[in-house]
């Protein structure tokens, strides 16, 4: 196989999953202002321009901070769907074929919204996808660890009546002094009602909220994880179970994570065995879609084909498909893999 740096035309075409990806991250200026326009919502920011400009973050808080005015124009559930719509557009464009988005009911039912106005609005545009383009999806809900966790077990309790289309619950937002062990009882109800898990561990927080990411809330992968490499008997039970990490790079490097791409542990993560995932986590904040990470890495750490390759193997690897429809992307990743000339 040759050593050279696949095209972004062959990244592209590649089939992959997208395991970290935050439906709400993914409005982009364009439509947070015609929403805003449509829900009478006040912004703050007279153009696209200027509420581009204000995407400088200097850490996840600051981040945050804009994200969740963001979502003040989501209101209706068309909002939703045409938010869903827009992203699985984007990312089927990227050779994403399964999606396995994340939402933040919170964010949205403290300013009023119902729960079922959001869960509605995703769901149908996930469904009409699945239908019209073969694009498979799981809906994670995810609770917001800066809230308490008796706000988490309600939000729960109003997910009750839509928990079939929901696969797995996660743990987001802000993470430092907001450990996963904050929320073992929302997690071991969600078990009982048969919902997996994942959870946002180690990114900016320390290796140990990724020992109790896996202790305690059982989860099933763990959401960024770069901090892993600080421990040593950590990184060996993550080999030894091939517990996916949904890497997002180019959010790392915005949310000053790591200083740069190149300066960041992503090629460590893959030469300790790490079954790593290239994921998009906010993109419409973090500058890019997944087939943009995927190429970022490639260029960065001199990626060749197959080890590209095998990077969008993991992502079908870690999902929450069946192992029968599991063995269906991964050759249909093989067919495409193997008709490229190295």
């Amino acid at each position: 196989m040759r050593n050279e740096i696949p095209t972004k035309e062959l990244i592209w075409s590649l089939p992959k999953a997208e395991l970290h990806l935050h439906l709400e991250g993914t409005l982009e200026p364009e439509m947070m202002m015609q929403m805003a326009k449509r829900n009478n919502v006040a912004l703050g920011y007279q153009s696209v321009a200027e509420l581009r400009e204000a995407y400088v973050f200097a850490d996840l808080q600051s981040f945050l901070d804009i994200y969740y005015a963001g979502c003040s124009v989501l209101v209706e559930e068309q909002d939703f769907y045409d938010l869903t719509i827009a992203y699985l557009e984007r990312a089927r464009s990227q050779g994403v074929c399964h999606a396995e988005v994340f939402f933040d009911p919170q964010s949205h039912t403290s300013r009023g919204v119902s729960f079922e106005t959001v869960v509605r609005g995703i769901h149908r545009a996930l469904e009409e996808y699945q239908a019209s383009f073969q694009m498979s999806s799981r809906l994670i809900l995810s609770f917001l660890r800066h809230l308490s966790e008796d706000d988490a077990l309600a939000t729960l309790e109003e997910a009750t009546p839509f928990l079939g289309w929901i696969t797995a619950v996660g743990l987001d937002s802000s993470e430092v002094g907001n450990p996963p062990s904050k929320f073992t009882r929302v997690f071991a109800r969600a078990r009982e009602r048969h919902l997996l898990a994942v959870a946002h561990a180690g990114e900016e927080g320390p290796p140990e909220y990724i020992w109790e990411a896996l202790d305690l809330l059982h989860a099933a992968r763990i959401d960024h994880g770069v901090r892993c490499l600080g421990d040593a008997a950590l990184v060996a039970r993550l080999v030894a179970r091939q517990t996916t990490l949904t890497v997002c790079p180019l959010s790392n490097v915005k949310l000053h994570v790591f200083p740069t791409l190149a300066g960041s542990n992503f090629a460590d993560l893959i030469d300790e065995g790490l079954r790593v995932t290239v994921n998009s986590d906010d993109p419409a904040y973090f500058g890019g879609y997944i087939g943009d990470n995927f190429l970022a890495v490639a260029e960065a750490f001199a990626l060749d084909t197959a080890q590209v390759v095998q990077l969008a193997r993991n992502s079908f690897l870690g999902s929450f498909l069946s192992e029968p429809d599991k063995e269906l992307r991964l050759h249909q990743l093989s067919s495409v893999a193997s008709s490229i000339s190295f």
